[in-house]
Order: C-alpha cells, then structure tokens, then sequence
C-alpha cells in the first residue's frame, strides 16, 4: 500500500473512533453538538473521498445515522427536538455532489438516489411531528444544492476537455496543412523542371549530345536541391523527438527567402523560361515568415509559369514598401482557364500563406495575356517608428 492510500485510510479509522466517541462518549450532548462534531469529522475522510468515493459516502452515511439515532438523548427527547440534530447529513450531501462530479453517470445516479431515500427516512423516523415537513424539504433541497453543484463542476470540467481536443485537432490540422504547403511548393518547382529537362535531353542526346549533357547537369543540381529541401523538412519535424540535442547532430540549412530568387530564376532558366527580376524599394530583412512566404509565392509561380503558360519569358517584381512586401509574377504566356491545372494546389497553398500573414493575394489571367499572380504581404513597424507612424 502506498503511503496516500495509508493516510487515506488511516483518516477513515479515525472518523469512525470521532463517532463512535460522540456516541457513546457523549450521549448527553445536544444534538447539534454531535451534528456538528460528524461535520467537521467528515473532513478525516477526503483521502477515502478520493481513492474510493462510493466506500466514503457509505462511511458518511453511516456515520452521520448513527450520530442523530445513537444517543440515548436523542431517543428521549424527540418531543423537545434540537435544531442541530441533522447537521452530520451535510457531510453525506458534500460526498455526494463530490461523486456527481468525478463519478460515472449510472453510479452517481444509484449514489443519490440512495443516499437521498436513506436521508429521508432517518429524518421522518427521528424528527418531531410539527418540523417533520420542514425537516425533510430543509435534508433534500441541501442534497440538490450538492448535486447540482458537483453536475455544473462536471459539465465544466468535460467543456473544459473538449475544448482542449478541440485546439489540439486544429493544431494537428494547421500543421498538416503547413507541412501539405512545404512540401508541395518545395518538391512541385524542382520535379517541372526536372521533367523538362528529362524530356528535352532524350530528344536531342543524339544530335546534340552537349545540350543533352547540360540538360542532365541541371537534372543532377536540381534533384540535389530537392532532396536538401525535404531532409530540412524531415529533420524539422522529427526535431521534437530528440530534443536539442539531434538538431545539433542534424545542423539544418537556412530556410529559404527572397535573397534566393535570383538562384531560382537561374534554375528556371534551364527549364527554357527567362526570368527577369526586379527589385524596388528599400532592400532590407523582413521577418522569417514572411521572408519564407514571399519566396515560397514566387516559387509555385514560376512553377505554374514552367508548366502551364508555354512561354519562354516572366517578370518577377519585389518591392520593400514602408507598410508591406508586394511581389508580383507576371507572364506573356497562354493563362489559365478557370477550372485549369493553375488553380489545383498551388493557388489554394498561395492564399493560405498570404491569409495567415494577413495579407492579399490576386491570381488570374491578364487582359492582355498572360497571368498575373501579386502578394501584398503587410511588414511590422520598425521598433522605432512613432506611434503615429504605426
């Protein structure tokens, strides 16, 4: 036995020597002495409460009985009755709204209904005639007063839990969400153009075998790339197992941002589409997500353009407002209709990313040809900005 479970029941042996001394030792008390002194008893009995809730109430109603029937006082004197007679059943209602509480609905169910019926047929035995009414509306309304607060403890506790699911099921599903967006736009880019690459090589490795060898060659970096990405994003999310210390086995390199899109564009050249990049504003750091976000928007861009806009030429335009980052990939190339493949994924992972900074997103076909997409992504205020200015 443990040493909780030794103290709790070490409490309920002394709560039954404190009534059995208020019965036997003391049977020319009042009654309210020996209600009170049940009551106050009752607080032996908080370990037993806990561990075994149903042997507690039982203990307490047996107790509590024995104090308003056990005196000899008590028998002799139920013409002259004293008003505290009935207070140790106080004890037995305080059990019961713990039971209501902690306790399953069926036994908390049995619990009240007998330890409710017990309360009432003690009082109509031992209380006088004229406060025999009272008494017994006085015994159940304390008993519902226990029970109702020991149910809305309950239903607190269970909102409290489901509330709790709750925002672990959404943590979950963001999360998911956030490791669906890395790695589409992380693995969507490369694999274009290594397709690209793969197709224009197997024509022309006859004929010109220096294209088809260059071809390979961005083949060989990308898929280097590629896989650098998706063991950053392994490690990432298998960081929490090990702790510190396996990040510090498995250094990660830095995430990457808008100073990475000229190495982008580069690799999107060798899928055959030039990119021009342009930049405005006051070039400065921006915060990491944003920083990531902007890129990761530019990157499923120029993927769609490689893919779906059959152009060799796009503009991509970053410009450091005051207020917030914009960039803007725009092509000269055939668009998209608006059920076609440029509305799959990418554009659904593109809002999500602009929608959790806040931000706005505009995709679609251009007037004049072509498809625009354009992120304004809102920067914080410098740390010494004035008031006014934020």
């Amino acid at each position: 036995m443990t040493r909780t479970g030794a103290v709790a029941w070490a409490g309920g042996v002394c709560y039954v020597l404190v009534v059995g001394l208020l019965v036997g030792g003391a049977p020319r008390a009042s009654g309210t002495i020996h209600g009170v002194g049940a009551l106050l008893a009752a607080s032996l009995l908080v370990g037993v409460v806990r561990r075994m809730p149903l042997t507690a109430l039982a203990m307490a109603l047996l107790g509590s009985t024995a104090v308003v029937v056990g005196p000899p006082s008590s028998r002799e004197s139920l013409a002259t009755p004293f008003p505290g007679q009935f207070l140790s059943f106080l004890a037995v209602d305080l059990v019961l709204g713990f039971i209501v509480a902690t306790c399953a609905r069926r036994p908390s169910a049995v619990a009240v209904t007998g330890s409710v019926v017990a309360q009432l047929l003690v009082i109509a035995g031992f209380s006088p005639g004229d406060g025999l009414i009272a008494d017994e509306v006085i015994a159940f309304l304390a008993a519902a007063a226990s029970c109702m607060a020991g149910l809305l403890t309950r239903e607190r506790r269970e909102h409290a839990v489901a509330l709790r699911a709750h925002e672990v099921t959404e943590a979950v599903t963001a999360e998911r969400l956030r490791i669906a967006r890395e790695l589409h736009d992380a693995v969507a880019h490369s694999i274009g153009i290594i397709a690209i690459q793969a197709g224009m090589g197997s024509r022309v490795i006859r004929t010109r075998p220096t294209e088809a060898r260059e071809a390979l060659r961005v083949i060989e970096a990308t898929s280097r790339e590629t896989l650098s990405g998706l063991r950053r994003t392994l490690v990432s999310l298998r960081r929490t197992d090990g702790g510190p210390a396996a990040a510090q086995r498995s250094p990660l390199a830095p995430s990457p941002g808008l100073e990475d899109v000229e190495q982008l564009a580069a690799a999107t050249a060798g899928a055959a589409v030039r990119v021009d990049v342009r930049r405005s504003g006051k070039r400065r750091p921006v915060p990491a997500a944003i920083d990531l976000s902007a890129y990761r928007i530019v990157q499923e861009a120029l993927t769609n353009v490689v893919r779906h806009a059959d152009t060799g030429h796009c503009r991509v335009s970053i410009d450091y407002g005051d207020e917030e980052l914009s960039v803007e990939v725009v092509d000269d190339g055939c668009g998209a209709a608006g059920n076609g493949p440029a509305h799959g994924f990418g554009l659904v992972g593109m809002r999500e990313r602009v929608g959790l900074l806040g931000g706005r997103l505009v995709a679609g076909p251009r007037p004049e040809g072509g498809f625009r997409v354009a992120a304004r992504l809102p920067l914080p205020a410098p740390a010494g900005a004035p008031a006014e200015a934020r």
